[in-house]
């Protein structure tokens, strides 16, 4: 029987030292109850979803939902997709629909980079990101996900990726001008127009027992969260924390 003292000066003597592993550093904003949109353009959902083509290789398609008309503002179809990727497409909704007020998504590798923490930064656009393993959370867009694969995807051999696009905007275009919607009054996406007033200007509503009442979002309070850290961002968080994970002296891992 030897005790750990003497197993780690063995493991000295040896070098054997096996250095610690880091898990993967995920964003450190804070998760506030689910806010009710009010009008178009004020909450928009974002996912992925994933096919293979006809030769094996593998598609991701980005999908962003407006959570109130439930248009379907992109479909980006590419081999991959990474978080600056995701910044470039948002960029081009914002340039031609506006800014919205809240972006909600999961916890996946390329929606808590720092590309799109920076993005959420720079834009002051909040990101709301749902608990994991919790898709209900993010009902909208995990609904539409299930029409476009049902409908879509699981239909069609896609065999290059120029198809793939080209079947992916037709469907597009029929879901937001033809089909209608139920919870529309059996209207269409694309003819739930955008109100008069700023999205900015209708505040984002919190459900609670006591019927709907307006909600402050993190980009929208004094630049202090619930730890009274004054001024300090989800990005310079995650900067911090990476930054205290690689200058300490990595131990022993048994």
């Amino acid at each position: 029987m030897i005790n750990h003292k003497k197993l780690r000066r063995l493991y000295a003597l040896e070098r054997l030292q096996v250095r610690r592993r880091g898990g993967r550093k995920r964003a450190l904003g804070t998760r506030a109850p689910m806010t009710l949109p009010q009008g178009p353009n004020q909450r928009w959902s974002l996912d992925f979803v994933s096919d293979t083509l006809t030769d094996g290789r593998r598609l991701r398609i980005l999908t962003v939902v407006d959570d109130f008309s439930r248009e379907c503002l992109c479909l980006v179809a590419d081999t991959s997709l990474s978080g600056r990727r995701v910044a470039r497409e948002l960029d081009r909704l914002i340039a031609c629909r506006g800014k919205p007020l809240v972006v909600v998504s999961d916890n996946g590798t390329e929606l808590t980079s720092v590309a799109i923490l920076q993005w959420s930064q720079d834009r002051c656009v909040e990101w709301h990101y749902i608990a994991p393993g919790k898709p209900q959370q993010n009902a909208f867009v995990e609904s539409f996900n299930g029409r476009l694969r049902d409908e879509c995807l699981n239909e069609t051999l896609f065999t290059s990726l120029a198809q793939a696009r080209a079947v992916l905007a037709a469907w597009q275009q029929d879901y937001n001008e033809v089909r209608p919607h139920s919870a529309l009054g059996g209207r269409t996406p694309a003819s739930t127009m955008l109100p008069p007033c700023s999205p900015a200007s209708r505040p984002l509503r919190v459900a609670s027992g006591d019927g709907l009442r307006p909600a402050l979002t993190q980009a929208a309070r004094d630049g202090c969260d619930e730890e009274g850290r004054d001024e300090e961002t989800a990005l310079d968080r995650t900067k911090k924390r990476r930054q205290d994970g690689t200058a300490g002296n990595p131990g022993l891992y048994f």
